[in-house]
């Protein structure tokens, strides 16, 4: 890691990182403190005071089964509950992503190539994409109740790779001199995005089916049951919907990655496939994601079951990005670490 007092570019890089995961570990504490405070509003400013309703006019919420369907979480900003802690948890979240970005884009600078060459690259550009994806996604879904559980994952990957997975900037291997590492590992990042939002939907859907399950089996007696948070938001089966469709759009991007890694492997070492530790993993997890959706398509299979494949998923990717790029050894093994 550079000295303090260097002022290469890598190092002032570095310092913008560092700067990052500390303001985005305050903002996953206002996320936290937003669900607490709704956790304990019993009447939760009464439920939702102006969420806009498919057929445009505002609707309000005062009881525990009016929760947010699917359209009414598809809303403009201005439209959305004004939720304090929440509103400060995004903006922190804004003012991270820039000094991320920056950080990001000072290493490629100092590397003079795109900043995805090795695991501590990868983990800055893919989180700063989960953070992309996210922001993005505010403009059209509040899916505000999501930031502790993404942000704060942002927050311990960033800070464990900076930490585990910084190396010197050094010369690109042969293999890596390719317009494929543009392309494939940007868009294996994208992928990888819309699966960590994916799964925090379905996390969250556990949580909201095993509370309406309470509900359907004891009646009143059982609306505060679970955490006082879920009171506020959507319905498991609109939880459900909106993973589903994240994981739809993430699976295209990962077949993308599936066949653009092909091609490059046949550009680097002639041929297609070789089942090479890392081809296999990320076969894998293509398989799982399939096995997601088709459970989805199947009546039979939707809810917890489908939701906790969500989840494998996505712990595939992380365990393909850290285990097997670590404790693997292959043809792969660009990780930069000794």
């Amino acid at each position: 890691m550079p000295e303090p007092e260097s002022l290469t570019m890598d190092g002032i890089a570095l310092l913008l990182v560092w700067t990052a995961i500390a303001v985005y570990l305050l903002a996953f504490v206002a996320y936290a403190i937003d669900l607490a405070q709704r956790s304990v509003r019993r009447d939760e400013v009464q439920r939702v005071p102006a969420l806009v309703a498919a057929n445009g006019e505002a609707k309000a919420h005062d009881t525990d089964d009016e929760r947010p369907t699917l359209n009414e979480v598809r809303t403009r900003p201005g439209q959305r509950q004004r939720l304090l802690w929440a509103r400060i948890g995004t903006v922190l979240t804004g003012f991270a992503f820039i000094f991320h970005l920056a950080g990001t884009l000072g290493r490629g600078i100092a590397a003079d190539r795109v900043p995805w060459a090795n695991m501590y690259e990868f983990a800055l550009t893919g989180t700063l994409l989960v953070v992309a994806v996210y922001m993005v996604v505010l403009r059209r879904y509040d899916l505000r109740f999501l930031g502790s559980f993404l942000i704060g994952m942002v927050a311990l990957l960033l800070g464990g790779a900076t930490l585990a997975f910084y190396v010197e900037i050094t010369p690109l291997m042969d293999p890596l001199k390719s317009v494929w590492l543009v392309i494939h590992v940007f868009v294996a990042s994208l992928g990888t995005a819309l699966f960590a939002i994916s799964c925090g939907l379905s996390a969250t859907q556990l949580m909201q089916a095993r509370r309406e399950r309470r509900i359907a089996a004891k009646g009143e007696a059982a609306k505060m049951a679970g955490a006082g948070y879920l009171r506020t938001l959507p319905t498991a089966e609109t939880l459900e919907s909106l993973a589903y469709r994240f994981a739809i759009v993430g699976f295209i991007f990962w077949t993308f990655t599936l066949v653009a890694g092909s091609i490059w492997a046949n550009d680097s070492w002639g041929r297609y496939w070789g089942f090479d530790t890392k081809e296999v993993w990320t076969f894998v997890i293509w398989v799982l994601y399939a096995g997601y959706i088709h459970a989805r398509a199947t009546r039979g299979w939707r809810g917890n079951p489908s939701a906790w494949l969500s989840i494998v998923g996505f712990t595939a990717v992380l365990f393909n990005f850290t285990i097997v790029n670590v404790f693997f050894k292959g043809l792969h093994a660009y990780s930069g670490l000794n």
